[in-house]
């Protein structure tokens, strides 16, 4: 369970940051469509399969890791596309609006997708992501980028070439890329996996049915869209440095609270709030690579801070056998208190990022 959850993140180790390399030598817009374009063909082809009644269980991590390779290269491109088509003023407050799509999906879209298995089949199911898909790229049509500064990517190199400019800008150029990499693995990598265990921690800990999982889940979308849209009205209140780093202190302490939560109802609140942090973190971070990063590396800069998606699977397994190990509220006690040292030693040593505004 805890590596399925993690599978469809994995391709980005390796695709994510060409996808930036190819968003900076072409067309960002046009390149969405098309990646838009190949994940409805996939959809349609794995209901095709389904409804042949052939399908097997290489067939849905396949499909699992197709899509998850056109979604780690889509993502950086859309956030790209943001900085295109909104004034660097508003650049916060657009971030934070992308960011309440997510985590509304995450609050009504497990219920949507029991629904339509429950009543339509999986058959259905995947016809209709299809159609959503095309329904996406019709609504991506006429966007337009007035903000965007098309860059040199093509003329200064090879793909390889221009893949090794980005890494160095990360390396020797603005080192706060270097270090809000570095800071991202607290809340992507440490902590998130923890959300895995829901569905065990229900039944062990808060003695519930396993499906108060996945209210749980649903609950963490609540949280999220709440902090999203606060920011999305109201802009950073507090320097952006400061914020991305007490986001990452408070996932974390929240996370240990979470852990000995034996109460439902409190057990709901905190990782609500928890869900509010983290989504605080990502609106945050994104703003700052969005508003740091020079249009003609934008893409790959922007894939380059999501590569560390990739290795959620491997996060994901190890906080699996770590719940075997003991218990699943001691792993994510264990879990929130490694994130917790981490993040206060980043607030000791990652001055630049402090010095964010």
């Amino acid at each position: 369970m805890v590596t399925v959850g993690g599978i469809n993140t994995l391709p980005g180790l390796v695709v994510g940051p060409w996808g930036g390399v190819l968003s900076d030598r072409f067309d960002r817009r046009k390149l969405v469509i098309i990646l838009q374009l190949i994940m409805a063909a996939l959809a349609l082809c794995f209901a095709l399969l389904v409804f042949s009644g052939r399908v097997e269980v290489w067939h849905a991590y396949l499909y699992v890791i197709l899509a998850g390779g056109c979604r780690s290269m889509t993502q950086p491109m859309r956030q790209s596309l943001i900085a295109g088509t909104v004034p660097r003023n508003m650049l916060g407050n657009a971030m934070a609006t992308n960011v309440l799509t997510i985590t509304s999906t995450r609050i009504v879209g497990p219920f949507v997708g029991g629904l339509l298995i429950f009543t339509l089949g999986y058959f259905w199911n995947f016809v209709i992501e299809s159609v959503l898909y095309l329904a996406n790229v019709a609504m991506i049509f006429p966007l337009r980028t007035p903000f965007h500064r098309p860059g040199d990517a093509r003329q200064r190199g090879s793909a390889f070439a221009n893949m090794l400019e980005g890494l160095r800008y990360v390396w020797t150029g603005e080192r706060a890329f270097f270090q809000l990499m570095v800071l991202s693995i607290i809340p992507n990598i440490i902590l998130h996996p923890a959300w895995f265990l829901f569905p065990v921690f229900t039944t062990e800990v808060l003695q519930r049915d396993a499906d108060v999982g996945g209210y749980l889940l649903s609950i963490t979308g609540v949280g999220g869209l709440m902090a999203a849209l606060f920011v999305a009205s109201f802009g950073f209140v507090f320097p952006k440095g400061r914020v991305v780093l007490g986001a990452a202190i408070g996932s974390a302490v929240l996370l240990i609270f979470f852990a000995f939560s034996k109460w439902m109802v409190l057990a709901f609140v905190v990782i609500a709030a928890m869900a509010g942090s983290q989504s605080l973190f990502r609106t945050t971070r994104g703003t700052l690579i969005q508003t740091l990063a020079p249009d003609n590396l934008r893409g790959r800069l922007t894939s380059l801070q999501s590569v560390d998606r990739g290795f959620l699977v491997v996060a994901s397994i190890a906080v699996g056998l770590l719940s075997d190990l003991t218990n699943p509220s001691m792993a994510m006690a264990i879990i929130g208190a490694i994130g917790l040292a981490m993040a206060l030693v980043c607030c000791v040593f990652l001055g630049r990022v402090r010095q964010l505004d």
